[in-house]
């Protein structure tokens, strides 16, 4: 059987966008186990290290963007995975409404965490 993408034409803005993300995601991953390896090999000292510059906005706002990429990344290969298995016209739609609830629970807990650690407000 040929390769399906129900969801999405290969080349088209959703495919370009699911390689960006990727890639996106890697670079960041990257980046941290140098840091995390190279830089500091004390875990502990990471962490503090992490959450006093939570403090920053730049690093806040880098925390929440790769929180919307990861969502985004993750969701959207989960909908074309299980569109290229053919589910059904409302079956479509279910699983459109549960990973959107997933997602947005997903992205008010990351921020909750991301502004805890900031110090902006209690869980």
């Amino acid at each position: 059987m040929a390769e399906r993408y129900s969801s999405f034409e290969r080349g088209g803005r959703r495919w370009l966008w699911q390689r960006i993300t990727a890639a996106f995601l890697v670079a960041v991953l990257a980046f941290h186990f140098f840091l995390l390896h190279f830089v500091n090999h004390a875990d502990e000292v990471t962490f503090a290290m992490s959450q006093g510059r939570m403090q920053e906005l730049t690093y806040f706002s880098l925390m929440i963007l790769f929180l919307l990429t990861a969502t985004f990344h993750g969701v959207n290969g989960v909908y074309n995975a299980l569109v290229n298995q053919g589910i059904s016209g409302t079956q479509k739609t279910a699983v459109k409404a549960v990973l959107g609830v997933a997602s947005a629970v997903l992205i008010v807990q990351g921020v909750r965490t991301a502004l805890k650690w900031a110090g902006g407000v209690p869980i």
